[in-house]
Order: structure tokens, then C-alpha cells, then sequence
């Protein structure tokens, strides 16, 4: 075995270097790279393992690539100091034949973090311009004879919607039934292999999003949790299959209609992969996002976050049927005010959605905002920066909004250089995506964010921004080669701009967009638009948008909040009805903001207070004492039981240790839910007596005796609790 240098002593337990390998051992993780056929296996404690990985890369004009070709494999060590830390950084060559390229292997290794960081670099040979649109770091399948498995009796995989749009849900999917059978998909930017009962497993995930699309793209073979493909690379680019169901390629990928773009140069990289190493899905998941906030940054937030009343859930898309009106507005305000704790932490924020300017003027806008601050709260403002409504027929010589540009000038185009029809109802109007390269959408922005400043506005709700993140044949600037290198530069211009016409003190949510970049927002909908029924199959509800849907989703992303975004956005609560959706019961109220609650939520209400009903929910709810001060510091719950499946019967448990609160969710209409815990689990004190009592009431529901190792809670059909520990004498 070959010693380390002396720089790099700190990690010698755990990278060993041999005449025919190198091999890490970091946390539960045993790397082994073979210098005899260029491929890496992967084992981790619990029985789940990559096997005979190889890096690939597709390069214009030669083909694939992979390091398995090469004749001669050999290894450097160096020293690392970059953003993620101080640490080692191994670099794999392999090399020889005649190929144009040589591939480089590199595998980063930091002290104090526990996982690794792992991306490929394709090097032309002879300084040559190399293109490639495919680059993998991780790739494993059949004709290299390689595999994974998933250990323990419930393997799964998390599968991962590139953005929140459309009530896509994020999926746990398990291995076939049928043993003959498969189970394939693509999951985006991030996933994670484990087993559902122990919650053991790995996550896996890209930390840059300046470039390329992620795609892991796996097939499981059989019914043990082995497949037989595990494809991770920068690239993937998806077109929305309508025939096929939503969350499995119907709307799921990245709504492309054009290829990826490519990079070019005589050096090539690939996206760089975190592999959680713990062995533990929930804390990998958290190393996830603190590599994610290391590599990228996040906003930060000072104070309480704010309480907002959001209009469409009353008046619906631009306020063409005049439910709500102007002057309905002010009603609102005048009820907001009378909520003493919803307005304990700060002003309250009217939230004037997806607003017509036929209708919703600035200088109307303005006159609510001053009305608004009379009553101590504050107008917010919704802009769309990348895509833009318009009928067909006025792509060629209509101007684009607030610009003397024309919009066939700055929409993006499709692989046949048309514009690209981004949403909208048939064929004749809807949104076409925006170039967010192009000088026009930067006027455009300007011109919101000055209508902005001018009611008075810190509080800014932005919406369709996936738009921008389409790839296209065209583009403003050319040096711009995809479309998530157009969208994070389109992002960061709006911040700049932001902070500079409005200041910095403007709170930021993203509606629908992809789950990455993350650091150009304070919070983000987890999911679509949320309606509040209980669950997508209700009887008169549409089916999506339930508390259900959302939270099964949102089960798998608590640790975003405090890593990615301050905090995330489980969109509004409802006290009466959604638009003209049938009326909600109280149960199903109290199980929305508790679903909200455990997911770190800002909290957004969506109610018409005009209604006597709504009112009087709204003095039970929203002016809770103790659900207002929830909110006013919202942090996300530990997560004991997922979703898992795609039932609509899902049960779920979450604990929150520094506050002192279980919640258990039944989303099941038939039956009551009851369920265990463990005292050690929750690490409460041996030997002290807890009262559990309920949340909203503070009423004692059940006692741990001194000498109780276990406790059981229940809650009936359709229905959720939570409860307080407490401890007492």
C-alpha cells in the first residue's frame, strides 16, 4: 500500500491506495476503484451497492466513451480547498488507445463532511474541441456487467419530479411484483436508494445548477430490489408524454422540446455528485442540503417570516369574474385586522394574485396598499418573469409587455425553430417561454419590479418560472448553451435587480419552478397549487391539489427548509371553499395547517372572510394563539413514517424533538390509524412522566407514566393529531 502525503495524513483511515486500486472507507461506505478494468463498486453497510460502475460520455461526432475502454487506469492524490471544505481529492485516469479524449475520475473527499462528491472530466488529447450533451459519473448497466441493489426487506426508490408543476407527485417506487417484470423511471437532479422500514439506504444528487439538467435514470429488475441499470448524468432533457399517467412521464421531466444543450471546449465536466455515505436516508438527506447551501449559498430571512392572504383562491386567474373586486379586497383587510394573533408578529401581507391590469391597476394596487398599511399590514405583488401569455396569432408582430421588442424576438424555440407553447388551454392562447438571455426580459422585469416599489410591495410571489428553464434552438445570447445556464443567470439577474429597485428586505416565494437553483428565494411551493380537500379521489373535488397529495410529496423534502430556503410554502389554507369547490369541514382544516406545520410552511390563507362561515373558522384557526406562534418561527418535523406508494391511504408520523411535538397523519376514509413510539426513539429523559396534549386546545389527551418505554396515539378515518410532550412532576 502506497503511503499519503503528509498534507493530506488526516484522512489516511480512510483512502488507501494499491498497485490495482484505490479504496475509500467512509462511514458506512466501502469504495473500490479497480485500476485493472477502470469500474468502481460501491457497498454500503446495510446491503445496498452499486457494482462495476463505469464514467461514460457521449461526445458529437464519436460517440460513447466510457472509462471501461481504456487500456491503462492509474490514480494522483492532491490536496482540495474549496467551498465545501479542506480534504483530498482523488483523480482516476484512465487512458491509452486511440480515443480523442482521456476520462478523468475524480472522487473529493473533505474533512469533517460525512459523504463524497464525485464528477467526471472528459480531456481532449490533443486540445481538440470536444462536445458532449451526456456526461456521467455514475453509470451502470448490463453490457458492463453492472448492477445495484437495495438492502433490507422493502427496498425503494425515491423518484423525483424535476419541478412542482402540474400535481406531479414525488414517488416511492419499489421493485416489481412480478419477478420477470421491471420498474423503470428517470428521477431528477436528486434520489435516493433505501428500505422503507428501516430507512436505511443512500441519497444521491446533483450540487451545481449553473449547466446541466440531472438526470438518474434507473430500472429495477425483479422483485429483490436488484437492478441492472443506474444511469447518473448531465443531460436529460424530457418531453411531457400526454398519453401517459402524470407523475410517470406524463409531466414529470423537464418539459423539453428541444435536446439539452451541449458544452464545449478541449475540457468537459460532468455534473458533481453527492453520495450520501452514512448509511442513514435522513441524515444523508440533510448533508444533501447543507452541500447544496455550501456550494450555492442561500437567502436568509431576519424576524418572523410573513403571514399572507393570497387572492386566488377566492377570485381565481386574473379576476375576471370579479368575485372579489377591488373593493372586496378592502373587506378583507378590514377582517385581517381584527385577527389579534395572526397579526401579533408583523404585518400581514395581501397577496393580489395572478392580477389583470385591466382590473388591478397600479394605482389601484396603490390605493390598497395604503389602505393596507392603515390597517398595519402590507400588499404583495405577483410577477411571472419568464413566460408570457399571449394569443397565437400574436407571436409574430405583438410587442412583448412593457418592451418595444417584438415577442417573436424573444420567446424560446422548439427542434423545429417554432416558438415553444409552454401552457395554456388548446391551441390558441396560453404561455410561451421566455429567453431569459434575452435584453427584452430584463425590461420586462424592471418594469414589474418599479410597479412593485410603487404599491408599496415586499412581498413578491413569482410563478411559471420552469419556462425559462427550457432548452432551445435559439437564444439571445449565444454564448448561453442551456437552459438551466439561461435560468440561473435569468434568476440571479432578478435578484440583483430586485435588491437594487426594491432593496433587500423583499420576501421571495417561488410558485411553480424546479427544485434547483434554490438560493434566489426565502421559500418555494413543495408542490402545486393546494386546493385543501383531503385527497385527490374526493367526490366534487378536482383530482389534484389535496392535502394529501401535497403532503405525501412534501413528507420526503423537510430537510429543504433550513438548507435550501428558510423556510418552504405548502401554498394557502382554506376556511370554507376553494373558488367554487364544494365547502370544507373543519377536520379537513385542521389536518391542511397541520400538514403545513410539519413542513416548516409559511403560513397563507386563500379565504373569502365576506362568509360568515369562513369567519368564524378563521377566528378558530387563524387566530389560534399557539398556531400563530407556530408560524411565526415555522420549522420543518423529523419524518418517522413517509409516504410510500401511491395510495391515497397514507399514514404518517413526524416528530419535532426541540419543540416538543408529534404529529400523526390518517389519510385513510375507512379506518382509524393508531401507532407506537419508542422513548428512545423521540430521546426523551428516562424516568420522567410526560402529559401529551392536544395542540390547539392544550388539553390533556394522554399521560407517559415514569416508566413507560412505549406510547400509543390514534386518530380517527380521515383525520390528524397533534400533540405537545410535555414534562411534568
Amino acid at each position: 500500500m502506497a503511503a499519503l502525503a503528509m498534507p493530506l495524513n488526516a484522512l489516511a483511515q480512510e483512502i488507501h491506495t494499491y498497485d490495482d486500486s484505490v479504496v475509500v472507507n467512509r462511514g458506512s461506505l466501502h469504495l473500490k476503484a479497480d485500476l485493472k478494468t477502470g469500474k468502481t463498486n460501491y457497498t454500503w453497510g446495510n446491503g445496498t451497492s452499486i457494482n462495476n460502475a463505469i464514467i461514460s460520455a457521449d461526445l458529437v461526432g464519436t460517440g460513447r466513451i466510457n472509462s471501461s475502454d481504456f487500456p491503462l487506469h492509474s490514480y494522483k492524490l492532491s490536496e482540495l480547498n474549496d467551498k465545501l471544505g479542506k480534504g483530498a481529492l482523488i483523480t482516476i485516469n484512465h487512458t491509452g488507445g486511440d480515443k480523442p479524449c482521456t476520462l478523468q475520475q475524480r472522487i473529493a473527499v473533505y474533512n469533517g463532511r460525512k459523504e463524497l462528491f464525485i464528477d467526471t472530466k472528459v480531456i481532449s488529447t490533443k486540445g481538440a474541441r470536444l462536445e458532449s450533451r451526456d456526461i456521467s459519473p455514475i453509470a451502470v448497466s448490463p453490457k458492463q456487467n453492472g448492477s445495484f441493489k437495495v438492502g433490507g426487506s422493502a427496498p425503494r426508490i425515491l423518484d423525483v419530479p424535476f419541478d412542482n408543476d402540474s400535481w406531479v407527485n414525488i414517488l416511492t417506487q419499489a421493485p416489481p411484483a412480478d419477478a420477470n417484470g421491471t420498474t423503470a423511471g428517470i428521477s431528477y437532479e436528486f434520489a435516493s436508494l433505501y428500505d422503507y422500514k428501516s430507512q436505511k439506504g443512500f441519497v444521491l444528487g446533483s450540487i451545481k445548477h449553473d449547466f446541466w439538467k440531472t438526470g438518474i435514470a434507473y430500472r429495477f429488475k425483479g422483485s429483490t430490489g436488484e437492478g441492472d441499470s443506474l444511469y447518473v448524468f448531465g443531460g436529460v432533457a424530457t418531453a411531457d408524454v400526454p398519453k401517459l399517467e402524470r407523475s410517470h412521464g406524463g409531466q414529470d421531466g423537464t418539459h423539453d422540446h428541444a435536446l439539452h444543450g451541449t458544452m464545449v471546449g478541449s475540457e468537459l465536466s460532468s455534473p458533481t455528485i453527492y453520495l450520501g455515505c452514512t448509511g442513514d436516508m435522513l441524515a444523508d438527506f440533510k448533508g444533501f442540503g447543507k452541500a447544496n447551501e455550501d456550494q450555492n449559498g442561500k437567502l436568509e430571512w431576519k424576524g418572523p417570516p410573513p403571514f399572507y392572504w393570497n387572492s386566488f383562491g377566492v377570485e381565481g386567474v386574473l379576476g375576471y369574474e370579479k368575485v372579489m373586486f377591488p373593493p372586496g379586497v378592502k373587506q378583507i383587510t378590514d377582517f385581517i385586522g381584527g385577527l389579534k394573533n395572526f397579526n401579533a408578529y408583523g404585518k400581514p401581507v395581501l397577496s393580489i394574485d395572478s392580477h389583470d391590469q385591466n382590473i388591478y391597476t397600479v394605482d389601484k394596487l396603490a390605493e390598497l396598499g395604503k389602505y393596507a398599511e392603515s390597517k398595519g399590514q402590507q400588499i404583495g405583488f405577483y410577477c411571472s418573469l419568464f413566460a408570457q401569455w399571449s394569443w397565437a396569432n400574436a407571436i409574430v408582430n405583438g410587442k412583448f409587455a412593457q418592451t418595444d421588442y417584438y415577442l417573436r424576438d424573444v420567446v424560446l424555440t422548439d427542434k423545429d425553430h417554432k416558438p415553444i407553447f409552454y401552457k395554456g388551454e388548446g391551441d390558441s392562447f396560453g404561455a410561451y417561454a421566455l429567453d431569459p438571455t434575452h435584453p427584452a426580459v430584463r425590461e420586462n422585469i424592471i418594469a414589474q419590479l418599479k410597479k412593485a416599489k410603487a404599491i408599496g410591495a415586499k412581498f413578491i410571489k413569482i410563478d411559471f418560472l420552469s419556462a425559462g428553464s427550457l432548452e432551445s434552438t435559439t437564444r439571445y445570447d449565444t454564448t448561453v448553451r442551456t437552459g438551466m445556464q439561461a435560468y440561473d443567470r435569468g434568476l440571479k439577474m432578478f435578484k440583483t435587480l430586485a435588491d437594487s429597485i426594491m432593496g433587500k428586505d423583499i420576501f421571495i416565494t417561488m410558485a411553480i419552478s424546479p427544485t434547483f437553483p434554490n438560493q434566489y428565494a426565502h421559500a418555494r411551493f413543495i408542490s402545486t397549487d393546494v386546493y385543501s380537500h383531503l385527497r385527490d379521489d374526493q367526490k366534487g373535488f378536482p383530482s389534484w391539489g389535496s392535502t394529501e397529495a401535497s403532503l405525501a410529496s412534501a413528507s420526503h423534502m423537510g430537510w429543504a427548509q433550513g438548507t435550501l430556503w428558510p423556510y418552504t410554502n405548502m401554498d394557502v389554507a382554506i376556511m370554507k371553499k376553494f373558488q367554487k369547490n364544494p365547502e370544507l369541514n373543519e377536520q379537513e382544516i385542521k389536518v391542511r395547517l397541520y400538514a403545513m406545520m410539519v413542513m416548516g410552511s409559511i403560513l397563507g390563507d386563500g379565504s373569502d372572510f365576506r362568509d360568515k362561515t369562513a369567519a368564524v373558522r378563521a377566528q378558530k384557526f387563524l387566530n389560534n394563539k399557539y398556531i400563530c406562534d407556530f408560524f411565526s418561527k415555522p420549522e420543518a418535523f423529523t419524518p418517522l413514517k413517509f409516504a410510500d406508494g401511491e395510495t391515497f391511504d397514507q399514514q404518517m408520523d413526524f416528530y419535532h424533538e426541540k419543540k416538543g411535538l408529534l404529529a400523526i397523519f390518517n389519510f385513510d376514509t375507512k379506518q382509524g390509524y393508531k401507532t407506537s413510539f419508542n422513548r428512545n426513539t423521540l430521546h426523551l429523559k428516562q424516568g420522567q412522566r410526560y402529559e401529551l396534549r392536544d395542540f390547539m386546545t392544550n388539553a390533556v389527551i394522554k399521560t407517559i407514566a415514569a416508566n413507560d418505554e412505549h406510547f400509543e396515539l390514534q386518530t380517527n378515518a380521515a383525520d390528524a393529531l397533534m400533540v405537545k410532550l410535555v414534562p411534568v412532576k
